[in-house]
């Protein structure tokens, strides 16, 4: 009788659900309300934008998100663009100094 290579159906492994998904971008509900989140990749990162983390520049080719509030329509004056790490610190501290 020939070997089976393969594990049956019955094994399947059981994955975590992903992060609720609306269109091209997840959302991330945290203590300053809902938003809609969207990784932009290095090579799509082609113009410069400001923080509003850290108030520093993101400079192109640079990876991070975009994010605007879940309960808008994600208009270009809604938008902001994060550094990754600061979207993830936003909690933990305040505005930048001298805003």
């Amino acid at each position: 009788m020939p070997r089976r290579n393969r594990p049956g159906r019955a094994r399947k492994r059981q994955r975590p659900e992903p992060p609720a998904l609306t269109g091209w971008g997840r959302t991330e509900s945290g203590p300053d309300g809902d938003w809609i989140v969207r990784s932009v990749p290095g090579e799509r990162a082609i113009k410069q934008y400001r923080c509003p983390g850290c108030d520093h520049e993101i400079r192109e080719g640079t990876p991070h998100v975009v994010a605007w509030p879940a309960d808008s329509t994600g208009s270009v004056t809604e938008r902001r663009h994060w550094h990754r790490g600061c979207w993830h610190a936003r909690q933990r501290r305040g505005p930048p100094q001298g805003l």
